[in-house]
């Protein structure tokens, strides 16, 4: 068998040779990586210190690299980072004896696949092994990135990012205003990488009541509370093998913080009720429209867990920033909501698209979707018109919604009644602008949906045609 032919896994492998490359300078331990390899039908070749592995890789050809951090010439990142400056489709896992969070971040920073700390678990390596050995090509990686759509500078910026952290397995914190596409960032990094097969799960940490958030995500037992009628997987479970998105991170309250920096760190959960924990293996991609370093370091968002999710930021751009993409954007949405109602597609006008592009867009991809849909409902002709968008009117309420266009006068007024105006004019905008949806809503004003309903309630403000009841 020559060296740089490929195979298949073994366990249920195919017909082509995979073959890796192990870098540590203890001889046991080389022995018994080699060995875990060989069990799962893998070629191995084995190096002992950074100069010995450069040659090996000027030699052959790999499909994987375990390496040691600290090896007798220098640190296993310059390893990650001389097969990244060679361009190889070439994953690379750290392991190593010295585990800290510190190392971790730079590991992932230079590009490795995955970082683990030993002792490692066979079962645990196995994982690693067949991850890393099931990524995708870089052509597929992209491909799933060109769902983002547009090609404006920032743009191009994010889509080389997301093709780049979907080939590792690094926590990743995706920031930007509401209605930026901060979720569908976060589905593309999936679908690039080693896990696209695997389940996606979104969580939207602030519409989930707090007395039901730890059932919600690590699931609980028959019997552990009223109403707990049979066993139940909580969101963890669920996203085993695949992604758990945590979409409005910030929104946790600090004794879920605890639960979740010591689910991410051990890699195990107790079901609520549970006596033992159970492994689960997820990759955490977190998003928030907040600035969790500065919620940190106000006490708001505990320092550890801020350290564990924010490995690797992702900022989504405002669509105003991005102007030149909004005729690309606006022309694909047209041409979705013409297949789904199976009518022909709607264009728009010069005129109109001139509008679009100078509006600035506070609610962004959202808001532009939202625009679009509201002037196919009501316009009939096949070319939409700046009158058919209501683009002057988006700051302006519905009838019995008025809102003011500057500070309501506080003079006369006390302070509580003042502030509750000027709380009530806001949501009230927010709502009008979104057609009453109050998740939108909630997004808009930069507070948790749960918040949002609560003020609502306290305000008296209702959807329009309710009865006394909450919407």
């Amino acid at each position: 068998m020559r060296k740089g032919e490929r195979r298949g896994e073994g366990e249920g492998g195919g017909a082509r040779e995979q073959r890796v490359l192990v870098v540590d300078d203890e001889p046991d331990i080389r022995e018994l990586l080699e060995l875990t390899l060989a069990k799962m039908g893998l070629a191995v070749d084995s190096a002992g210190s950074l100069e010995e592995a450069r040659r090996r890789l000027q030699e052959s050809s790999y499909q994987l690299c375990l390496t040691d951090m600290r090896l007798p010439d220098g640190e296993g990142l310059e390893l990650v980072r001389h097969i990244a400056g060679l361009g190889a489709d070439l994953p690379v896992a750290v392991i190593t004896a010295y585990g800290s969070a510190e190392n971790a971040v730079a590991a992932l920073k230079a590009g490795a696949f995955d970082y683990v700390s030993k002792p490692v678990g066979l079962g645990q390596l196995r994982a690693l092994i067949k991850s890393a050995l099931s990524l995708p090509g870089r052509e597929q990686t992209a491909a799933a990135g060109r769902q983002l759509l547009g090609d404006s500078p920032p743009l191009q910026e994010v889509r080389a990012l997301t093709a780049k952290l979907a080939r590792t397995q690094a926590p990743v914190c995706i920031t930007g205003e509401s209605g930026s596409g901060k979720e569908l960032a976060a589905r593309l990094i999936h679908l690039g990488g080693a896990r696209r097969d695997q389940p996606f799960v979104p969580v939207n940490c602030g519409a989930i009541a707090e007395s039901l958030m730890e059932s919600e995500l690590f699931g609980y037992r028959k019997g552990a509370f009223t109403g707990a009628a049979q066993d139940r997987d909580g969101f963890f479970q669920a996203a085993h093998g695949g992604t758990l998105f945590l979409d409005e991170v910030a929104e946790l309250p600090l004794n879920m913080q605890v639960l979740l920096l010591r689910a991410i760190q051990e890699k195990r959960v107790r079901k609520v009720g549970a006596t033992e924990e159970q492994a689960v293996d997820v990759r955490i991609i977190s998003a928030t429209h907040q600035s969790l370093a500065a919620l940190a370091e106000s006490g708001r968002f505990r320092r550890d867990l801020f350290y564990r999710l924010n490995v690797i930021e992702l900022k989504m751009p405002p669509l105003r920033e991005c102007r030149e993409d909004i005729p690309t954007i606006a022309e694909a949405v047209l041409a979705r909501l013409a297949q789904q109602g199976g009518m022909p597609p709607r264009r728009l006008s010069a005129a109109a698209l001139a509008e679009l592009t100078a509006y600035d867009f506070p609610g962004n991809v959202r808001e532009l979707e939202n625009i679009l849909e509201r002037a196919v409902a009501l316009s009939e002709a096949i070319e939409i018109e700046p009158a058919d968008l209501r683009l002057r009117s988006l700051a302006q309420a519905p009838e019995g919604m008025a809102v003011a266009r500057g500070a309501p006068d506080p003079a006369g007024s006390p302070l509580p009644a003042y502030l509750d105006k000027v709380e009530r004019e806001a949501i009230l905008a927010a709502l009008a602008k979104t057609g009453f949806n109050r998740t939108a809503a909630a997004r808009l004003l930069g507070v948790s949906f749960r918040t949002l309903r609560y003020r609502m309630q306290r305000l008296g403000i209702r959807e329009p045609g309710q009865d006394g009841a909450d919407g």
